[in-house]
């Protein structure tokens, strides 16, 4: 069983839940990415497992049993993500929701009394990005690429504006049709809002006095007509099947593409005179490739890591009030020399992150995997390499890492340790590097790490 936090914006207040449905006449519904749902009615319902619920609605959304791997079942809310085991039973796990929230979430008492979970059927975290490219049926790639743009519109794979354009123009293409002249698709665009394609967040504008002068009407004016231009540049290809592909093909640039997602704290850099830090809400996306860290009110990634990049452990509070932490260690730098540096996260889903990293791990080993692709059956998790075909996003890339592009890491943002614990006192690092003091770590080791030796100054 595996999670990721749902984003705050995200709400589930129209749907059903799975609690009050399952005592209603048999009755179930599961939610799709486009919020759309399957309404089954079913026997037996409350020992039902995940996998024998998965058949039911294979058949309903006429998805092949070619394809049984790319989806899961997951409970979601405001307050918790759960990805199900094949052999969860839903009804059985969602009267534990309680139990589960006071576990892994620091809601107060009478949010979780009030949350309710929605049950969805979406991508399985351990499905392989090189895979979805060679899925043939326009109905499974449909699902993903609702999933995906939701992902994109939400914020939650944050991406550049060469990212949002063109996948924005593939959505236009694919919702209202190719061959559409200038007049008929601004109208459509606006029929159907402009933050239909392109996340919110962007047509609100970064602020400040130019953008205000401008104002947001000549803001999406502007934005209207440069996804126009990149639409009649990519609807070419009339082919559903090929827009969906090129879709998923943009998105699997994004280096968190199909990650979990879990919420957790970072310290803050010291500021100002009296030096207050104070914490920073972050997501971190875990998935078959690395390790990703997010500052989802900005929109930004503040630390990318891949499995053999980081060393990892879990920490759990020695004293009431302490916190849980997920220490991730890589390779930095202080003053020219080579250090490590440590970064620390305080989340009750720690020991999830740690669960889904090592079976991550251990997945790649046993495929033997060098690149992304690791392949894994339903059957076989807890709870791939991209297509080379050049897009323009790809052959814009260069010019966005000189730029601060928001897949980048932004290290000398974090408020990170160079300092090693040799279990008595915390000693200053020196740059004698051998071996990380965590013993969890990707094999074989690529990464080198400090030793902690008796000669270390004392911080």
């Amino acid at each position: 069983m595996e999670g990721d936090d749902v984003d705050s914006e995200r709400s589930h207040s129209q749907r059903g839940s799975v609690a009050s449905s399952v005592t209603r006449a048999q009755d179930l519904m599961v939610y799709l990415a486009n919020d759309s749902a399957v309404h089954l009615t079913l026997e037996s319902l409350g020992c039902i497992s995940a996998q024998e619920l998965g058949r039911s609605v294979r058949e309903v959304l006429n998805i092949p049993n070619s394809a049984i791997d790319v989806f899961a079942f997951w409970f979601c809310s405001p307050l918790l993500e759960l990805q199900l085991k094949p052999k969860h039973q839903p009804h059985k796990l969602c009267r534990q929701w309680q139990d589960l929230l006071y576990r892994f979430t620091e809601a107060p008492a009478e949010d979780i009394a009030q949350d309710e979970p929605s049950l969805l059927y979406k991508r399985n975290v351990f499905y392989p990005k090189s895979k979805e490219l060679q899925i043939e049926e326009e109905g499974v790639l449909k699902l993903l690429y609702d999933e995906a743009k939701m992902n994109i519109l939400e914020g939650r794979y944050p991406c550049d504006p060469e990212h949002w354009l063109i996948l924005g123009a593939l959505s236009c293409a694919i919702e209202l049709g190719t061959g559409l002249d200038d007049q008929a698709l601004t109208t459509a665009i606006r029929e159907k809002k402009l933050s239909s394609f392109v996340p919110p967040h962007v047509t609100l504008g970064g602020g400040g006095f130019l953008s205000t002068l401008r104002g947001k009407g000549g803001r999406n004016a502007e934005m209207e007509q440069n996804l126009i231009k990149e639409y009649h540049s990519v609807s070419s290809s009339s082919e559903p099947v090929a827009l969906l592909r090129q879709y998923l093909r943009t998105c699997h640039t994004l280096p968190y593409y199909g990650c979990a997602f879990f919420m957790g704290e970072i310290d803050k850099p010291a500021q100002g005179l009296l030096h207050r830090g104070g914490r920073k809400a972050v997501h971190v996306g875990i998935s078959l490739e690395g390790v990703y860290v997010m500052d989802m009110k900005e929109k930004h990634v503040l630390l990318g890591l891949k499995f053999n990049e980081l060393s990892w452990d879990h920490s759990y509070p020695e004293r009431d009030g302490d916190s849980h932490i997920l220490w991730l260690e890589f390779d930095g730098e202080e003053d020219g020399l080579p250090v490590n540096k440590l970064l620390k996260i305080y989340s009750k889903q720690s020991q999830l992150m740690t669960g889904l990293i090592e079976f991550c791990v251990e997945l790649r080993a046993e495929s033997g995997a060098t690149g992304t692709d690791g392949v894994v059956t339903p059957s076989q998790a807890p709870s791939g390499q991209v297509d080379t075909n050049e897009t323009t996003t790809e052959r814009r890339r260069g010019k966005l890492r000189r730029q601060s592009s928001v897949v980048c890491s932004r290290v000398h943002s974090l408020n990170t340790i160079s300092y090693v614990d040799d279990g008595k006192e915390i000693k200053r690092l020196k740059p004698k590097r051998a071996s990380s003091f965590f013993t969890r770590q990707a094999q074989p080791p690529t990464y080198s790490a400090v030793q902690v030796t008796e000669s270390l100054e004392q911080g």
